[in-house]
């Protein structure tokens, strides 16, 4: 069980590099330092949409339209990290 537990870990830091890495790119992208015309920033980037956006999707029906402002990636950033806390306290139930 324990294993299961580490295995989620992991998948849940995936899941966060991913993010950051997402939220990194997106604000790059719209200070054109880069610009999505270049193959390799697009495969990366549309890599990251299609990992990133059923989540996000998810997520965004239950959010309140703030006019322009996305706070989808933070409330997911929230929740893993509050989803990480509660499997590492509960895993030492099952040592």
């Amino acid at each position: 069980m324990l294993s299961l537990f580490q295995i989620l870990l992991l998948i849940l830091d995936v899941v966060w590099f991913f993010i950051i890495a997402h939220v990194i790119m997106s604000w790059l992208i719209n200070f054109q330092v880069l610009n999505l015309n270049q193959q390799l920033v697009s495969q990366i980037w549309y890599m990251l949409q299609r990992i990133l956006d059923p989540i996000y999707s998810r997520v965004r029906r239950f959010m309140p339209n703030l006019g322009g402002v996305d706070l989808t990636a933070l409330v997911v950033l929230l929740a893993v990290y509050a989803l990480r806390i509660v499997i590492q306290n509960n895993m030492m139930a099952f040592y």
